[in-house]
């Protein structure tokens, strides 16, 4: 197996073989990636866990390009058995099962990707600023956090959905993010309350560095492990988030998303009718994505982790 750690800086040195110094920083940094990225291939859990994202992706292109039926046509009869031309079955409307739930592959995707990048970027400038500065600013920051930690996240989000009314895609990923941020403002605040006290932190210090240097500079670079590990978690935990508003009839209603999917199977009586494909698909669709997500995240967190990694 060819790798990663000795290939890249060759290709980083040709690209930018006019400047040396650009050269050698690239070299550095792709030596870098691919070591994390070979100790990250050498766990069964990263493996497992791209091997099922990969997977999802192919539907994704497939159900956008290549799937015989539009999303919203209807192929009578309703709940039709699996069979060759229909290999779910189809739902209530007569649409394809297996159509609905590719498509809703895109969508959920999308959520858990978005929604991750709203809370990370909140929580971790959040626990930048508050870990950094301490004082009365760390304290008021840190009782506006333990307001949204106290609240349980469920029904926050739920309160929010139904205050904004027949929500859209864009709504339902804002009102997960934005109820999302404070246990990653927390764990950053904690890692940064350590670093501050480091001695490169005292020499930036003496030299003059403003406070926003020494964050930037300093700070930021050594707590993106932390964030990067914490950001794969937390698309499972914004999947499983949209699927729970979805089947209570408060997820997105412009788009097709897999707990969209598995309400509709539950409302229009897919059990009683014997078509359970209706509801298993949607359903290990969300299972095996979030063990996907969940896989990686622990994958990268023995991989950015010495201790763990020498376990």
């Amino acid at each position: 197996m060819v790798k990663l750690e000795k290939v890249l800086p060759k290709y980083a040195r040709k690209a930018f073989s006019l400047n040396p110094v650009i050269a050698d920083k690239m070299g550095l940094s792709a030596r870098n990636l691919g070591r994390t990225a070979d100790h990250f291939l050498n766990t069964w859990m990263g493996k497992v866990g791209i091997i099922i994202l990969a997977f999802f992706l192919l539907v994704i292109i497939y159900s956008q390009l290549f799937m015989p039926y539009d999303n919203n046509e209807s192929a009578l009869p309703t709940y039709a058995p699996m069979s060759w031309e229909h290999p779910f079955g189809t739902d209530a409307r007569g649409r394809d099962v297996l159509t609905r739930t590719a498509h809703g592959t895109l969508a959920s995707l999308t959520v858990g990707l978005m929604a991750m990048a709203i809370s990370m970027g909140m929580g971790t400038l959040v626990g930048l600023a508050s870990g950094y500065w301490g004082g009365w600013r760390d304290n008021v920051i840190m009782r506006i956090n333990d307001v949204f930690l106290s609240i349980p996240w469920l029904v926050l989000m739920i309160v929010i959905s139904a205050i904004l009314g027949n929500p859209s895609l864009f709504t339902v990923i804002l009102v997960i993010g934005v109820t999302g941020w404070s246990t990653t403002a927390r764990i950053i605040r904690s890692q940064v309350l350590s670093l501050k006290e480091r001695q490169f932190v005292e020499r930036a210090k003496a030299l003059g560095a403003g406070e926003w240097h020494i964050m930037k500079k300093h700070i930021f670079p050594n707590v993106v492990p932390l964030v990067f590990a914490n950001a794969i978690l937390t698309i499972a935990i914004a999947i499983l988030s949209e699927s729970t508003l979805s089947f209570i009839g408060l997820g997105p209603q412009d788009v097709e998303t897999w707990g969209k999917v598995l309400e509709n199977a539950y409302s229009t009586g897919a059990v009683t009718a014997g078509q359970w494909p209706f509801i298993v698909m949607p359903g290990l669709c969300i299972v095996f994505v979030v063990l996907a997500f969940t896989f990686i995240g622990y994958a990268m967190d023995e991989v950015l982790n010495p201790k763990l990694r020498k376990r």
